[in-house]
């Protein structure tokens, strides 16, 4: 359908927590593929619907070739081990910073049929879906930096 233009940082869409999807028609089909078509390009990892404007819970992901979407997801596991690394956003562009997520997640939700899905993974994929969730809850990863670099990463936004 179409690559969309990305919210950045300031956009209140982007704290602003996303409505589940109570009814799959052509607006959520044109959603999905808008997604699909977004994120399906060099160095885009996931995409959440808020990140383009559209408060429905719905993301799309493209890690290791591997392009999807969940509809309503609900992160279902998380790991007790974590991962350090480097995390950025599209959202928050050509900003990097430390970012402690769970080593493995699994997130529920439904496909366009309605039909239940399950994606699971460690590593970069982890990670995409704990930060895509975050995403539709309102949330971005600078939240989830320690005080101090927090701090840092503000004062790097206010520059752009």
């Amino acid at each position: 359908m179409a690559i969309r233009e990305i919210r950045v940082i300031g956009d209140p869409v982007l704290r602003t927590p996303c409505e589940p999807i109570a009814q799959i028609d052509d607006r959520v089909r044109s959603l999905v593929q808008d997604l699909l078509d977004t994120v399906d390009m060099e160095g885009r990892a996931g995409l959440a619907a808020n990140q383009i404007g559209v408060l429905l819970r719905a993301f799309s992901y493209n890690i290791d070739d591997e392009v999807g979407y969940v509809l309503n997801p609900v992160l279902a596991e998380l790991s007790e081990q974590s991962q350090d690394g480097d995390e950025g956003c599209l959202s928050v562009p050509g900003l990097w910073y430390p970012t402690k997520r769970a080593e493995y997640a699994r997130v529920v939700g439904t496909d366009l049929d309605g039909a239940p899905v399950m994606v699971e993974g460690a590593g970069l994929m982890a990670r995409c879906l704990q930060h895509e969730v975050d995403h539709l809850d309102g949330h971005l990863y600078l939240d989830r930096l320690d005080r101090a670099m927090r701090k840092k990463a503000l004062a790097a936004v206010r520059e752009l």
